[in-house]
């Protein structure tokens, strides 16, 4: 197909004006309307995806991308999780904080997260030793511990971007635990 678009394929004459002339076939111009068609739906696509992009980075209070990988931490009666910090199993996530939830998206463009949770149920977020990965590079590195035991581990070659992180999140649960009534005052 693509074949039909090739330039030695189409058959170029000259007219009186000076201007070329091209002169195609029915299949030719079929394929041509096609890819037109085609080409038209796809910058429709990407528009979307722009203004959803443009969306969130206008209502969210942080973004950007880092390294996450996830943990459970072990039940009450199982053993200690293995030594895994040979594993490499970090994986490049869009992340949003927005409203009382954090988003992680594949990609930015993404339309929706691939998953998210509630700030309020973060019960723990702190440092965790840097690290060196590809090209002798120096990571840094965190993690946000949920109430239901799994722990998101973030990394990023900029130490500023994951102090930061720490810093807005560690501030957020600072309020919302301040903002809650203890359980035995109920």
């Amino acid at each position: 197909m693509l074949n039909l678009f090739n330039v030695r394929r189409l058959s170029w004459g000259s007219s009186s004006g000076g201007q070329e002339k091209v002169e195609l076939s029915v299949t030719e111009l079929e394929s041509l309307r096609s890819e037109l068609a085609y080409l038209e739906e796809r910058e429709a696509y990407l528009k979307a995806q722009l203004e959803h992009v443009d969306e969130i980075l206008r209502s969210a209070r942080f973004s950007g991308y880092l390294y996450i990988r996830t943990r459970w931490t072990a039940l009450p009666g199982e053993p200690p999780p293995l030594d895994d910090t040979d594993v490499d199993d970090w994986l490049p996530r869009f992340v949003v904080l927005n409203g009382p939830c954090i988003f992680f998206y594949l990609l930015s463009t993404d339309f929706s997260p691939q998953d998210s949770t509630l700030l309020a149920d973060i019960v723990e977020v702190g440092s965790l030793p840097s690290f060196t990965r590809e090209n002798d590079k120096t990571w840094y590195s965190s993690y946000i511990l949920t109430r239901q035991g799994l722990r998101y581990e973030c990394s990023s070659i900029s130490e500023v971007q994951v102090d930061s992180w720490l810093k807005v999140l560690q501030a957020d649960i600072k309020l919302d635990s301040e903002t809650k009534v203890p359980s035995w005052f109920q």
